[in-house]
């Protein structure tokens, strides 16, 4: 099995396109750029050579990869760029907070109330990860 170790990428070389898997990066001359042959993406070379980035992005975060020699794995995969942490995060909240409030209420109209709320505000964020995975 090829290792993970990110290699420095040879600007003279075609790699394989880290969004669509069928085009092809090839080399823009005279800059340490490739641009994809099948989604018309460009791709800046950063990080000493060991890093690609998407120019032109419509995501809410720059997209970068790493070599490995015969794949692109993703550069950095910080916590805020992830969404799933964030919903579970909220749904943690909702257990720990609003779980003990509704059931200390004894009022059977409160308690819907509650877990309406409850139900409602665990749905968003599940809603959100979906929608961010899709688009990926």
């Amino acid at each position: 099995m090829p290792s993970q170790k990110a290699q420095k990428i040879d600007l003279t070389a075609e790699h394989p396109c880290p969004c669509r898997r069928r085009g092809q990066l090839v080399p823009i001359t005279l800059t340490e750029a490739f641009g994809c042959n099948r989604c018309q993406q460009i791709f800046v070379v950063e990080d000493n050579g060991h890093v690609i980035e998407q120019l032109s992005t419509t995501y809410p975060y720059k997209k970068a990869w790493r070599w490995t020699g015969y794949r692109w794995v993703p550069a950095h995969t910080r916590l805020g760029e992830s969404y799933l942490p964030v919903a579970l995060l909220i749904v943690l909240v909702l257990l720990i907070v609003w779980l003990p409030l509704a059931l200390r209420s004894s009022a059977g109209p409160s308690i819907i109330l509650w877990a309406l709320l409850a139900v409602t505000l665990a749905v968003l964020p599940a809603l959100m990860v979906w929608l961010a995975y899709r688009r990926s």
